[in-house]
């Protein structure tokens, strides 16, 4: 099994930055992607930015105020959130995409239970 453990969310003010780190553990061959979606009240849950094994990236919001990256050694990825808007004010879950073989032909995915980012006006 694997277990994804997100941390680093807070109430900020609008125009501060922040960043959530997210780390997977248990018996893993490798991983083939990690990527952050979020989730705001009455809206649906969509991807913010993902980053593969190769450090390749993508980004679906705040292009140009987030980064993601990953720490291959640490199994963790992080969301820098730089000018915060109270858009950005969600439950961020983290979703890791772990090899079931050493050649990484195939994945399963893990969600962690996410973590609560409020940014005020």
């Amino acid at each position: 099994q694997v277990q994804v453990v997100e941390s680093g969310g807070t109430l900020v003010q609008a125009g501060e930055s922040l960043r959530l780190s997210c780390t997977a553990s248990g018996t893993m061959f490798g991983i083939h992607a990690m990527s952050w979606y979020r989730q705001a009240p009455g809206r649906q849950r969509e991807l913010v930015a993902g980053i593969n094994s190769v450090g390749s990236t993508n980004y679906r919001v705040a292009k140009g105020r987030f980064t993601i990256s990953r720490d291959d050694a640490k199994n963790t990825a992080y969301l820098q959130m730089n000018n915060v808007d109270p858009e950005d004010t969600a439950v961020y879950y983290c979703r890791v995409d772990v090899c079931d073989r050493a050649s990484c032909g195939s994945f399963e995915s893990y969600w962690g239970k996410g973590t609560q980012v409020t940014v005020s006006s």
